[in-house]
């Protein structure tokens, strides 16, 4: 039995997920939930380029903000502690409060956690409503959304984390900028981008946020749970711009692909194909380095110069 590096199997590391249409009403329960606390943390934090003082992260437990100023001198973090499922907030003047998710419509999560941020003495004001998500119900009336599946989102959880250590690992494997390996609330994908160093040509009629995520070169890996056209839970990769002859670099392992995604190519790996190779850490490091390599070498990136010349680890290129 091959084992990774935490110890565990790969059934134990990478568990089997549930389509995107068995755990729907769950997912669309906890991406509200898991804005309501993201518009927080774009109220407090200090803003960073492409948008990276806004996503959560993977952590021991489940998903965090890591600390934020509250504006008076503390810091505090929110966190979904997905062991026990339930949300905690966590002040430095050793103050917290915690209450449990299962049960909570979004309506009922949004009213807890503003009340308690008020009783810990932490003004918060945010846009009340979901981002990019339908219906645009305003938090504090959705009373529709209030579904948690707690051994999906568990199995969900326990794919992140291992999603987290290859990533992480992978982002090592590289000089360029590079971003932190994040939870964008937005669109609910765990993801890390790499960047050339050149700025990007603007895209036509972008608005202001995708302006100033695309405003530079870049090669940027994702796993999300699946959306309306690709049902599944995948990996996936792509470059901006999209570069001439992307799709006639070759990707790894077999079972990854090449998709037409709006016009552009995105390299395409379903979770389950993943849990059926071997060793699913090397397959998907391997899916990783091959997409880098098509979308950097398309796009005539210097890799050489944005590669570690004495990596302990990573093959000579």
């Amino acid at each position: 039995m091959i084992a990774t590096a935490t110890g565990q199997s790969p059934a134990e590391a990478w568990p089997a997920l549930p389509t995107l249409a068995e755990w729907e009403p769950t997912k669309q329960t906890l991406h509200r939930f898991a804005q309501i606390v993201g518009k927080i943390r774009l109220t407090k934090e200090p803003f960073r380029n492409h948008w990276w003082h806004v996503p959560l992260y993977v952590s021991p437990t489940g998903l965090t903000t890591r600390p934020m100023p509250t504006g008076d001198g503390r810091t505090f973090a929110i966190d979904f502690d997905l062991h026990r499922h339930a949300l905690v907030v966590t002040v430095s003047d050793r103050r917290d409060a915690t209450f449990p998710l299962p049960g909570l419509s979004v309506a009922d999560f949004y009213r807890h956690l503003m009340a308690a941020l008020a009783d810990l003495d932490i003004p918060v004001q945010i846009v009340a409503v979901p981002f990019d998500l339908t219906p645009v119900t305003p938090f504090a009336a959705d009373d529709d959304h209030a579904s948690y599946d707690t051994g999906a989102v568990e199995r969900w959880w326990r794919a992140l984390v291992s999603v987290d250590r290859v990533f992480t690992t992978f982002s090592g494997h590289s000089t360029a900028k590079t971003s932190p390996v994040h939870l964008f609330w937005h669109s609910f994908d765990l993801v890390v981008t790499r960047f050339s160093g050149r700025p990007a040509p603007e895209r036509a009629g972008a608005d202001p946020i995708t302006r100033e995520a695309y405003s530079h070169e870049v090669v940027s890996f994702g796993f999300w749970v699946g959306d309306a056209n690709t049902p599944a839970p995948s990996f996936y990769a792509y470059a901006w711009p999209d570069p001439p002859g992307i799709i006639d670099h070759p990707l790894a392992p077999a079972a990854a692909r090449w998709a037409d995604a709006r016009g552009s190519a995105m390299a395409l790996l379903t979770y389950a194909d993943l849990r059926a190779e071997p060793d699913p850490d090397a397959a998907l490091m391997a899916f990783l380095e091959s997409a880098y390599l098509a979308g950097a070498t398309a796009a005539d990136w210097d890799i050489a110069a944005l590669t570690p010349a004495n990596h302990p680890t990573l093959p000579s290129r």
